[in-house]
């Protein structure tokens, strides 16, 4: 007799190719695929957005309707059912909630979001065929899942061996709303969780979850060790202190045939790690694009990123200028705070065919600069995981990283002695050592091209599919459940 599969119910507020704000939405866009398999039946729940292509919405099949209270609220929900890539998606529809622009961002995102994790649960008592033995909540949108699990749930029989999951992808966004919401919307007034959910004078989501989920994960091991200290803990450091026996991290993955130097249809030529004539004339191609000089001896420097002081450009500006003295090109894609906009200009202005800067979001043009840089900088504050790094080396392309979170745990420094690593790295959010340490993958480029060459070999042949990841997440649903 076959073994029954576990029931994982993947909870989240954006998914590619549905809806993408950020990295969450490509993590629960490709994660569940590669978890939904003989062991796990694996499905994904999202709010039905307004922007949700028609393409979309069009194959969706209305399920039931039914009233999720909310506090002293009901109100409507629809449940669409889409079938997709062999997999099952839950689309939670109320118009006066999710008829919006945008995905977050508005004065009644506390009533949206909450109202999204009780239907969620509500929801369940209207699937005949699918009660989940696990919930994976991902970040402060499904926080208050596990509370309203135990406090408005947990009495009743079909609920009571469901285990949460929470997974934590930005700490920096915990769901802080004042506190009378507590009663009016939340309905937890004088409840159990009401101290929980407390933060001085508001109410947090994420802290909620850190109390109430069964177990809690983060997007990489080095971000799951760094929450529990006071630097990157936002406030909460304390609580993951006293739950780090049911804490762990998994890198993210990325999506290894979309970021394809040998099929990749974005860039001028493709290529292989055996073969990277076709780098040679994606990176003539980029510096001809951004005005630099077309020369292939000089390392070329690229940036894609939020221009924000997380990402590190506060780093970066402090010692561009004399970066820029030295044999080399800096160009950077992006868009963020006004204040680097400007310096970025005014770099391009005093060293033209040197430094560029394409102010924009632009997705064809980031896979340019991924194939045609030598040398990919990310010298962030802290970052939870990290993509870019991991698509860069499957383009040859060395990551220069500041040594913390998903940047620690993906990049490999380089070892002068055995000719190990897969990049570059520093430790301290210091602007000398990223500038020394740009200056000597620099001077590796000109005037070592065999171990530079070793190196890139390195980075195209690691692995950072998702395949991966999802081995170890399947091992924590089986530790998670198994402990009954």
């Amino acid at each position: 007799m076959p073994k029954k599969k576990k029931r994982i119910l993947f909870a989240a507020f954006e998914a590619v190719p549905f809806i993408k704000t950020g990295g969450l939405g490509d993590v629960a866009g490709a994660l569940p695929a590669m978890l939904n398999g003989k062991d796990y039946d694996v499905r994904v729940v999202l709010p039905k957005l307004s922007s949700i292509s028609k393409e979309y919405t069009d194959q969706m099949e209305h399920f039931t309707s039914l009233e999720v209270p909310l506090a002293w609220r009901k109100q409507y929900c629809g449940i669409e059912i889409l079938h997709y890539q062999g997999l099952t998606y839950y689309f939670l529809d109320n118009e006066y909630y999710f008829r919006r622009d945008r995905a977050y961002g508005y004065g009644d995102d506390c009533e949206r979001i909450a109202f999204f994790s009780k239907a969620i649960l509500e929801m369940l008592q209207y699937l005949p065929d699918f009660i989940p033995d696990l919930i994976h909540c991902n970040d402060w949108h499904t926080a208050l899942v596990p509370v309203f699990l135990h406090e408005h749930y947990g009495h009743l029989t079909q609920y009571q061996g469901i285990k949460t999951l929470f997974t934590i992808h930005n700490l920096k966004f915990q769901g802080i709303y004042p506190k009378a919401n507590i009663g009016d919307i939340l309905g937890l007034g004088g409840t159990p969780a009401e101290p929980q959910l407390e933060y001085g004078d508001t109410i947090n989501f994420m802290k909620g979850a850190a109390y109430y989920a069964d177990w809690l994960s983060t997007v990489s091991p080095s971000y799951a060790q760094e929450i529990c200290t006071e630097y990157y803990g936002e406030r909460l450091d304390w609580l993951f202190r006293s739950r780090q026996g049911r804490l762990s991290g998994i890198l993210n993955g990325i999506d290894t045939k979309e970021y394809d130097p040998s099929a990749d249809p974005l860039i001028p030529a493709n290529f292989t790690v055996d073969d990277l004539s076709g780098k040679a004339a994606c990176k003539a191609a980029l510096q001809q694009t951004l005005g630099l000089e077309v020369r292939p001896d000089v390392p070329l420097v690229t940036m894609i990123s939020r221009l924000t002081e997380q990402k590190g450009m506060d780093l970066l500006v402090f010692i561009l200028d004399e970066f820029l003295h030295e044999d080399v090109q800096v160009a950077v894609l992006g868009v963020g705070d006004e204040r680097y906009e400007h310096d970025m200009r005014y770099f391009s202005s005093v060293f033209p065919g040197k430094c560029a800067a394409a102010l924009k979001f632009d997705a064809a043009l980031s896979h340019q600069f991924y194939a045609g840089s030598d040398l990919l900088l990310m010298p962030s504050q802290f970052e939870p995981c990290g993509l870019s790094q991991m698509i860069a080396m499957r383009y040859g392309t060395l990551p220069v990283v500041r040594e913390t979170g998903g940047l620690k745990d993906s990049v490999k420094p380089y070892n002068r002695y055995t000719g190990e690593g897969t990049g570059f790295s520093f430790a301290n959010y210091n602007a000398h050592e990223l500038l020394f340490t740009l200056k000597a993958a620099a001077q590796l480029y000109r005037e070592e091209p065999d171990a530079f060459a070793g190196l890139r070999r390195n980075a195209m042949e690691a692995d950072f599919s998702w395949a991966a990841s999802a081995e170890q997440y399947k091992a924590l649903y089986h530790t998670l459940l198994a402990k009954g």
